[in-house]
């Protein structure tokens, strides 16, 4: 019987994520070791709508698995929001004789993957984002590398905070999630952890906390603050100027994004990366490849996009009972 999948596609699309190339790897190889044509189209859906496909092959993926970023290239892409962009796109991919495609990146290019899959092209999803908040899977390739950047680095700045008996408000990535900030929280052994799904933005409690601490002989205090809660500079002149303690505002950004991926990250979106595979090979289409209750799994596209996650509100409890 002739095989349905002959040519598969891989793309990286939205924010980048440490674990992508271990994931482009494993598409590559497994795609060639079952005697597939394997595309890959840079820039995300920008680089399909130009049309920017290049071939590749095992010397593509050389040496790609330790490092960061994505050797594809990856953008946001607001015309694939639109019809019209939409109808193109699933026809380069048949003009291409791209009869599957791996997407790898997180809910916005899930939706992308899902208005191809309409226009019947064969699709399958890869979780890669560092915040974690896509609801269908326990992991996304990148999490644990930057949680582990923001957690070495957060130790550091603890070091300074200490030395010089101050307060320090650390801004960590997440979007609008907070399981970068939790996981830090608790990691740091942070006194506070603000995150958007659960701060009630009552300052005062923490100012009047700070004080309380002070005066049974605490010198530092370390607040992890979630991007989507933010103005952690702000939040810092505030506190000083009600505390007169010493405060310091940290943002530690993009480095998160950066840097060689943990081994899980490797090992991880190396299975993922297979799996969206051999999905493609026995005939899925509009799946997301996730990974749930120590399992790897898939969903359906519609069914992942219609779950709701939330954090984990025993961990949340937790952090605060260890912060005392």
């Amino acid at each position: 019987m002739e095989r349905k999948v002959k040519t598969i596609g891989v793309l990286t699309s939205g924010g980048d994520a440490p674990g992508m190339n271990a994931a482009i790897r494993a598409v590559v190889r497994t795609g060639l070791s079952a005697g597939l044509r394997v595309k890959g189209i840079l820039r995300g859906y920008n680089g399909l709508l130009e049309e920017d496909i290049i071939d590749m092959d095992s010397k593509s993926v050389s040496e790609i698995i330790q490092r960061g970023g994505t050797i594809l290239y990856t953008a946001r892409c607001l015309e694939m929001m639109k019809e019209e962009y939409q109808d193109k796109a699933a026809e380069i991919c048949r003009k291409h004789s791209i009869d599957g495609l791996v997407v790898i990146g997180g809910d916005g290019s899930f939706r992308g993957a899902q208005t191809l899959a309409k226009r019947g092209i064969n699709v399958v999803g890869i979780p890669g984002t560092i915040d974690l908040d896509i609801a269908c899977t326990d992991y996304t390739i990148g999490f644990d590398t930057a949680v582990n950047t923001a957690m070495e680095t957060i130790d550091r700045i603890r070091d300074t905070s200490t030395s010089h008996e101050r307060c320090s408000v650390i801004e960590v990535m997440g979007r609008h999630a907070g399981y970068i900030a939790l996981w830090c929280g608790i990691a740091n052994g942070a006194e506070e952890i603000l995150i958007s799904e659960r701060y009630d933005y009552d300052e005062q409690r923490i100012i009047n906390n700070i004080i309380e601490k002070r005066k049974i002989g605490k010198k530092h205090y370390i607040i992890v603050n979630a991007e989507g809660v933010g103005d952690s500079n702000g939040m810092a002149k505030r506190i000083e100027a009600a505390t007169g303690m010493e405060t310091r505002a940290t943002i530690i950004g993009h480095a998160q994004r950066g840097g060689s991926p943990t081994a899980r990250d490797r090992l991880y979106a190396s299975m993922m990366g297979a799996k969206a595979v051999d999905l493609l090979l026995a005939g899925a289409t509009q799946r997301i490849v996730a990974y749930k209750n120590g399992k790897f799994v898939d969903y359906d596209i519609e069914e992942a996009l219609s779950m709701t996650k939330d954090v984990d509100q025993y961990m949340y409890e937790l952090a605060y009972r260890l912060a005392r």
